[in-house]
């Protein structure tokens, strides 16, 4: 089905808002979800985009938006990528074909965006919390609502959801969280006898005789204690184990998620029911595209493709990617050094660590969506002895800062943390950008970080940071580099310092990390001098005053914001220097930078050659004017 032609989805042709669904009957909402389901393949196909767990959603999204009253009801979807159906039922039909494009809807819930996406969810593990609030809220504004947390099975590993259960637990309010079990982690559930007990389970009648019982047995306390074991193991028998009852909530489930005949009557009994409610429902990533339901991790974020076919691999490969450089790179030296051990943060794939984790299981850990836990873990390790590579994405050490500062930096501990996707990083946008590392590093003590220009030094830079006895941080951008040819040698660079990569007269360019290919192009046209400079901190304080005294001004670009940048860090050593020199800042500007491509996101920041160009003239045109050829 073609996402421009809805004659083959008479149904869904019709949904334009929630409220529209929920006119139809009940028989025609499996239909619905099976027109859904095929518009959304063939709109992912042709976008690129999140698929796998968005297919897992269809049914949970269909039952939530026909029982619930959204958007006066409130869903909070976490982590966000599983979405698009809810962006499909909400209005967002006709737009899906400019998902995660500049200037169209976003690949996350987005509060901007529909009144539908009640808060802005991409980092995972914050449904509870955020829904606990507007559940209170309602309640203290005296509002007759409900708030639903659908939170993923990974997701649920992160701290901060138990912290939230911890505080829900303990309130009257009217919160439902559903844990969306994509990856049967827990026992899948068990046909037709499963059904009927969640739903029983689920029921008034069931709620009501569990509370009459306990209250007519609290008499006796035998018989009472008695009654409560047998519950919970008779309960024990087909769900889970009664972790969530301990926090204080109902546990309902597991129930199948793609069983809207389950799903609906569950839901519609779970709104009649008093304080906080835990729902548990397994779905397939993939569901109903044998492709992706096979394969979910390819299917998991994949580029265009035709859904008759799939994907298919390119016929040449294409440019070695900064990630591929830094997988190879932990293989070699793990080889090389048995002391090194290698953590993600739940991001195998995307790190680049698939290779490492066939080679080095021992010293392999994924920890799991717990970046905080991963960070002191790595400090742990250090105090042993060993040597660990923290393999995580710009965006996501913001989530550790606390631990990075006092469980590492704080004790000098010798870890590396390969920051993967620094800078932009397109389609994703704001809420996955690594604009901030440099600031947010610059300023910690004992910290380094460097900025390769390209994959060879990326895979240097790397080698020294291993080197060091203290902690070094390596950022790199997502996607290819230069396409610079990368050196099998784990010999570093020397620590701390630049090198002069073009000389010029008058004006020169401080680079820091693979900006500097921009930067040349642009000093090219205008006579300039560029210095690749590859440590943010420590900053290479002696080049930097050789430049200063042979040059009238200096430009600093960096794809890092530049309050409390790199540049930043350049002017504060000339000022300790006593060097007054004027300074051009060029970076990320102080805003959220929205997704698109990532070469037009650059162009739009200035950043690149012909901007780079641009602002030199526009800031420094007289110093220019007297150089062969500039005008």
């Amino acid at each position: 089905m073609s996402p421009n032609n809805l004659s083959a989805a008479p149904l869904l042709s019709t949904i334009n808002d929630p409220a529209a669904m929920r006119r139809l009957q009940r028989p025609q909402l499996q239909a619905l979800a099976d027109e859904l389901r095929q518009f959304l393949l063939h709109s992912v196909a042709g976008t690129g985009g999140h698929l796998s767990s968005n297919l897992g959603t269809v049914e949970l999204t269909v039952a939530l938006h026909y029982v619930f009253n959204t958007p006066n009801d409130r869903i909070v979807w976490d982590v966000g990528h599983q979405t698009y159906p809810h962006k499909i039922l909400t209005g967002r039909r006709d737009r899906m074909q400019s998902l995660r494009q500049f200037g169209g809807l976003s690949g996350f819930p987005r509060r901007e965006e529909s009144e539908y996406d009640t808060f802005g969810t991409a980092h995972s593990s914050t449904s509870i919390s955020a829904a606990l609030g507007m559940a209170l809220a309602s309640r203290i504004k005296g509002e007759d609502r409900y708030s639903v947390a659908v939170i993923g099975d990974g997701a649920m590993t992160a701290g901060m959801a138990f912290e939230a259960m911890n505080n829900a637990g303990v309130e009257d309010c009217r919160l439902l969280v559903i844990l969306n079990d994509n990856d049967m982690s827990i026992s899948p559930p068990v046909g037709a006898l499963n059904r009927y007990l969640a739903q029983l389970m689920s029921g008034q009648f069931y709620a009501a005789a569990k509370n009459v019982g306990k209250s007519v047995l609290k008499g006796a306390p035998p018989l009472f204690e008695l009654a409560k074991r047998l519950e919970e193991h008779a309960k024990g028998m087909v769900v889970p184990a009664t972790l969530f009852e301990k926090f204080g909530f109902n546990y309902i489930g597991p129930i199948d998620g793609h069983d809207l005949d389950s799903l609906i009557p569950t839901l519609e009994n779970i709104k009649h029911l008093k304080g906080p409610q835990f729902l548990h429902v397994v779905t397939k990533k993939g569901q109903g595209y044998k492709l992706a339901e096979a394969d979910p991790v390819a299917y998991h974020g994949p580029g265009k493709f035709d859904p008759a076919v799939g994907l298919v691999k390119p016929a040449t490969p294409g440019k070695t990617t900064f990630t591929q450089v830094f997988g190879q790179w932990l293989c070699d030296t793990a080889a090389a050094d048995e002391r090194l051990v290698g953590i993600t943060p739940a991001m195998r794939e995307g790190s680049g660590m698939v290779e490492f984790e066939k080679r080095f299981p021992a010293r392999y850990f994924d920890v799991g969506i717990a970046e905080q836990h991963a960070v002191t873990f790595a400090g742990g390790l250090a105090t042993e002895g060993l040597k660990p590579v923290v393999a995580i994405y710009s965006t996501f050490l913001q989530r550790a800062y606390d631990q990075l500062i006092h469980d590492v930096a704080l004790q000098n501990l010798p870890v590396v943390f390969a920051l993967d996707r620094a800078g932009l990083v397109g389609a994703d946008g704001a809420t996955h950008a690594g604009a901030y590392d440099i600031p947010f590093l610059r300023c910690v003590p004992n910290m380094s970080i460097a900025c390769p220009a390209d994959e060879n030094e990326c895979r240097q830079l790397l080698s020294t940071a291993f080197a060091q006895n203290h902690p070094v941080a390596v950022r790199y951008p997502r996607g290819s580099g230069a396409g610079v040819p990368v050196s099998p040698s784990l010999e570093g660079l020397p620590f701390g310092k630049g090198e002069i990569r073009k000389q010029g007269s008058e004006i020169a360019i401080l680079a820091f990390g693979t900006l500097l290919h921009p930067a040349l192009a642009a000093a090219e046209a205008l006579g300039l001098t560029v210095v690749n400079m590859r440590w943010a901190k420590p900053l290479d304080v002696d080049l930097l005053l050789q430049i200063a005294a042979t040059h009238s001004a200096l430009v600093t670009v960096e794809e890092g914001a530049t309050m409390g940048g790199a540049g930043s860090a350049v002017m504060e050593a000339l000022h300790a220097a006593g060097v007054t020199l004027p300074v051009l800042q060029l970076g990320l500007a102080d805003e959220f930078i929205e997704h698109g491509d990532p070469a037009h996101l650059l162009r739009l920041q200035g950043l690149d050659a012909a901007g780079i160009q641009a602002s030199i003239r526009q800031r420094f045109g007289p110093l220019l004017t007297h150089l062969v050829g500039i005008v």
